[in-house]
């Protein structure tokens, strides 16, 4: 049985400061997709994409991040799941600030065509210290999606980490999914690390950033064998792609291009794995390097 599974990437900016008008946008790409793209099988946005951005948390705002926050599931949720059910398709919608027991957590659903919340991840590396007032999550997010196959799911800065993206694979995710939200000069660097991640792992990989203040485009979509299926520009637009479950088994298999078996090899190694002895520093490592903060000026007095 084949396993061809049908994805968009929505790269959209969103209504700031509007979040109502943000669900409305979201409500009517996802089923304009559905119904001029009926193979599509599944939607996916970028990262904070519900709440119509605010990216860090000052006096002026704060009270607008308590409106636009909440729990997960919870009226947010409610919304997407609606939306999904009523699209009849798989929905990431990027992620949405969280809160419980008085910690915020920039979260991700996956949401069945039943809308069914069937997957909840937090990320687990915010972007320090920018992110100071985020909770980092503890677990890593597979799920999977019946007859077709299993997926991963990171959120931005995650990517930077190879060992999220290499626990993912290592958990079976055949496909990685990581709706991201960067405005930098480093957007080039990322889908290098798209790339990357996508041939470590022989696995899909799926980048997608949205556009407008916080947001510089360029999503991408990457192949097993580390090809690159598409690269998008600077303005709004969606990404389709079908893509083959099977062609992930083919090069874990035969090997990338047909060459390198690094997933077999890895687990045959009989090496452990990570060295980093669970956190623990070996002796003369990064000692030296300073505290994870903001610098200040270095001619500073």
């Amino acid at each position: 049985m084949s396993r061809l599974f049908g994805i968009a990437g929505v790269q959209m900016s969103v209504a700031r400061w509007d979040a109502d008008a943000t669900f409305g946008k979201m409500s009517d790409l996802t089923l304009n997709i559905q119904k001029q793209f009926p193979w599509v099988n599944m939607i996916v946005f970028h990262e904070l994409v519900v709440p119509g951005l605010v990216q860090f948390v000052t006096p002026e705002n704060k009270d607008w991040w308590k409106k636009n926050s909440g729990p997960v599931p919870g009226p947010q949720t409610d919304r997407l799941c609606e939306v999904a059910r009523k699209a009849r398709r798989w929905l990431i919608p990027g992620s949405m600030w969280e809160t419980e027991d008085d910690k915020l957590y920039n979260t991700s659903v996956v949401i069945s065509p039943d809308g069914d919340i069937v997957a909840k991840y937090r990320k687990m590396f915010p972007w320090l210290p920018y992110e100071a007032g985020t909770t980092a999550g503890d677990s890593f997010c597979v799920f999977d999606i019946p007859n077709m196959g299993r997926f991963g799911l990171c959120i931005c800065y995650d990517m930077w980490y190879p060992e999220v993206s290499r626990q993912l694979a290592w958990m079976g995710a055949e496909v990685i999914i990581q709706p991201t939200l960067t405005p930098t000069s480093d957007r080039p660097l990322e889908l290098v690390m798209a790339r990357a991640n996508a041939l470590f792992n022989q696995c899909y990989f799926f980048s997608i950033n949205g556009i407008g203040e916080w947001g510089g485009g360029r999503s991408t979509i990457i192949d097993p064998d580390g090809r690159i299926l598409q690269e998008v520009g600077t303005s709004q637009t969606f990404m389709t792609e079908m893509i083959d479950l099977d062609h992930t088994t083919r090069t874990r298999e035969f090997g990338t291009l047909g060459l390198g078996q690094t997933l077999k090899q890895l687990r045959d190694s009989g090496h452990t794995f990570p060295v980093y002895g669970n956190g623990k520093l070996p002796e003369g490592s990064f000692q030296q390097l300073g505290d994870l903060k903001f610098h200040r000026e270095l001619n500073q007095k």
